[in-house]
């Protein structure tokens, strides 16, 4: 395995500075594994019906970021080779040689087995399991064989990356439930739309390293139409949670409002009279998950909030009837 790492993720150059702990934080993704982590803050709170225990929220974020930035790190070497032709990626550190591939593949290690025994030993082994299917998925099967072979890639491993809400649910009732999946759904609806439309903005860079995203492989037109239809089936699948009386009228104003604005920006795509139009939908689906999750935990709590404060009904009193 060290091997095929190795193989896969030369960087080309060497650079004869020593890595900082930033370049160790970078090789985690960090803006990436912090919307994670506030997927399975949400995934925590929903499943739970008060506050969640100290120990399985801090221990389940802790051990849910590790693994995450391991995978990450394991996608940085696997991607060397390709993130130092690439202007988005060309400063990377691994790509420029500031990280060494042995000492990436160690500290990855590291990261991975710590975060997979935190959450074993301090909150439940099926949450530890999950992680471990989701590095395994994220960090070698899409990475090393769904990018490079399919213009798919990013539809079948998306699963892995919807996964952080399920992991928080698991983290709180040790089991998995509809209202868990249903959570990943939503990512997994939102994942096309959202790496789509960047794509669409660096479909010059994919085609130099000969990644078959799917502006290269079918166009621009094909691929805005698919952003559309996605949105719009994200749209539908955002309010299943109020439908299914997960959430109540809070969250689905919010819903319905992030997801117009999220299709507005589809309809814009596909008229391609904008040519800002993909970076903007790319960062606005960036704010749409994160706003919706928050619009989730804060309708959960405002409908706890509401029966508990809500006064008790008063005893229906028996009266017995003479005849």
């Amino acid at each position: 395995m060290t091997q095929l790492l190795l193989r896969l993720g030369r960087p080309n150059m060497q650079s004869t500075a020593q890595p900082t702990w930033r370049d160790y934080l970078e090789l985690c993704k960090p803006r990436v594994v912090l919307l994670m982590l506030l997927c399975a803050l949400a995934g925590m709170y929903l499943a739970s019906t008060g506050t969640v225990p100290l120990q399985t929220l801090f221990f389940g974020l802790l051990g849910i970021g590790l693994v995450a930035g391991s995978a990450a790190v394991v996608n940085h070497i696997a991607d060397a080779a390709i993130d130092a032709r690439m202007a988005r990626t060309e400063n990377r550190p691994i790509a420029t040689g500031r990280v060494s591939n042995q000492g990436a593949i160690v500290f990855s290690a590291v990261t991975g087995i710590v975060g997979f025994g935190v959450l074993w030993l301090f909150v439940n082994p099926l949450t530890a399991w999950l992680n471990f299917a989701s590095w395994v998925g994220y960090g070698f099967i899409y990475t090393m064989f769904l990018k490079r072979a399919t213009p798919q890639n990013i539809v079948i491993g998306g699963l892995f990356g919807a996964a952080p809400p399920l992991f928080g649910w698991t983290a709180v009732t040790n089991s998995i439930d509809p209202g868990g999946l249903l959570l990943v759904l939503i990512i997994f609806v939102w994942t096309p739309p959202h790496f789509w439309a960047l794509a669409i903005e660096r479909k010059e860079e994919y085609a130099l390293v000969n990644m078959p995203m799917l502006p290269v492989t079918h166009g621009e037109s094909f691929t805005r139409l698919h952003i559309l239809l996605y949105t719009i089936l994200l749209l539908v699948c955002s309010l299943l949670p109020f439908l299914i009386g997960m959430s109540g009228p809070l969250y689905l104003l919010g819903a319905l409002a992030l997801g117009l604005v999220f299709l507005y920006w589809a309809v814009v795509l596909v008229r391609n009279q904008n040519p800002r139009a993909p970076m903007a939908t790319f960062k606005y689906s960036i704010l749409y998950l994160g706003v919706l999750f928050s619009f989730l935990l804060g309708d959960h709590y405002l409908t706890i909030s509401s029966l508990e404060l809500a006064p008790q009904a008063a005893p229906v009193q028996m009266q017995k009837i003479e005849v």
